[in-house]
């Protein structure tokens, strides 16, 4: 069920299915309604409330999930009405990263969203479903009795996880000057969930980060030094999938996690190009960067933001050979897009080249002679670069061997007018 446009009718309820899937329920029926008006009371038209009932019936349900997002009444009727419990798509998800966030901050991010969400909510308790598990509580067991606590205490909560938000904020923002500092290339794994973004972070980086054929197999985001033609060291991040209709909660909750993209060099959108979605699912993941104001330069008319690379992965998924070609044609036409499997190393080369030219003109390194004296020059470019090798020529000068962005180099030599040579 669900409103959301573009979409192939089974491959949404395929989606979510998958969703379910992820939080590990055993999915037993699913139904796809067409809701050509919102019924305020329960969403759904009586008879589709019926049909409903009947199946939670026949195969002795716990748990109904729709694909949609429901209002507090919506959720309580269609309770009332299948007498088990209900979540809604939002639910579903901020479940799933309940029972995936890793790291402290990840934890933090989620429960500050689960608060959000259940904020406005009389959720009852359904004992029944209770076990023990790592996630929020949405489906019931640990963490619903915060649910029942008081709508102040609650408020109290959320204002004490911001605060705690945002000194991992600034952390991270130190983190990322210092990066800035010593100018490394970052790079920012983007995408629809399952699009193939860790098996592609695995290729580049020789990691082993989890990569399964799971929605949101990767949540808290994981970072790598790699090498790229003529660049000795770039930063590459993997970031958490994204989805179509992603709770706004999440969007602001996650926001500290995103902004790896934000300040990325460069931005990687990978995408499922067998997926029959997959232009819809390029259109979700362009509005959640919209929303973040981390649109890459050229994309939607925007001037500013980083660099941008396409990445049409799966290819090895694409069996139709007319299909295929059709695919690489249009590949070739388009600017910055690299066609590949992230799985057998089809095309990776290609992507590898494709970065590098994007960013090389921006780290190039240089040689620069320097009086051994001159200690204030070499400590600038201890700050501004980063300093690969130090030698003595035969003559008693320092040679230092330094990346650069150009423009610091530029500035190098207008302030200390430096015998320098680049490559």
């Amino acid at each position: 069920m669900g409103g959301r446009q573009r979409r192939d009718v089974a491959a949404r309820l395929e989606e979510a299915r998958g969703l379910a899937f992820a939080i590990g329920l055993d999915v037993r029926d699913s139904h796809a309604f067409r809701v050509r008006q919102s019924r305020p009371a329960t969403l759904l038209g009586a008879g589709q409330v019926e049909q409903i009932a009947a199946s939670v019936a026949m195969e002795d349900a716990e748990l109904v999930v729709v694909d949609n997002n429901l209002t507090p009444v919506q959720q309580s009727n269609l309770e009332k009405a299948w007498n088990v419990k209900v979540i809604d798509r939002t639910g579903l998800i901020l479940e799933i990263f309940g029972e995936r966030a890793a790291t402290a901050e990840g934890r933090l991010q989620v429960e500050l969203a689960h608060l959000d969400y259940q904020a406005g909510r009389l959720v009852r308790s359904w004992t029944h479903l209770e076990r023990q598990r790592g996630g929020f509580g949405f489906l019931g067991g640990p963490g619903e009795t915060q649910i029942e606590a008081d709508r102040r205490m609650i408020r109290d909560r959320m204002a004490k996880i911001r605060r705690e938000l945002e000194q991992v904020t600034r952390t991270r923002g130190l983190h990322r000057a210092r990066r800035q500092r010593a100018p490394w290339p970052v790079i920012a794994l983007v995408g629809y969930t399952n699009a193939g973004k860790s098996t592609l972070f695995n290729r580049l980086t020789g990691a082993e980060v989890l990569a399964q054929d799971m929605l949101f197999a990767t949540l808290d985001p994981t970072m790598r030094q790699i090498t790229l033609p003529g660049i000795d060291k770039a930063i590459l991040s993997d970031t958490v999938g994204f989805v179509s209709d992603l709770p706004h909660q999440l969007i602001a909750a996650f926001r500290a996690t995103l902004e790896e993209v934000l300040s990325a060099d460069l931005i990687l959108h990978v995408r499922d190009i067998a997926h029959p979605d997959t232009d819809a699912q390029k259109a979700d993941v362009l509005d959640v960067l919209g929303e973040l104001g981390a649109l890459p330069a050229g994309v939607e008319g925007n001037d500013a933001g980083p660099a941008f690379i396409e990445v049409w992965n799966k290819s090895d998924l694409i069996d139709d050979p007319e299909h295929r070609i059709a695919i690489e044609e249009r590949a070739g036409r388009e600017d910055n897009v690299v066609l590949l499997s992230a799985l057998s190393g089809e095309g990776v080369g290609d992507l590898q080249r494709a970065m590098a030219d994007l960013l090389g003109e921006g780290h190039r390194r240089y040689e620069i002679t320097l009086d051994p004296a001159d200690g204030a020059a070499l400590a600038w470019l201890h700050s501004h670069g980063e300093v690969v090798d130090r030698d003595t020529t035969e003559e008693g000068a320092m040679l230092v061997s330094v990346r650069l962005d150009r423009a610091d180099y530029d500035r190098f030599v207008r302030q200390y007018g430096a015998e320098t040579s680049g490559h």
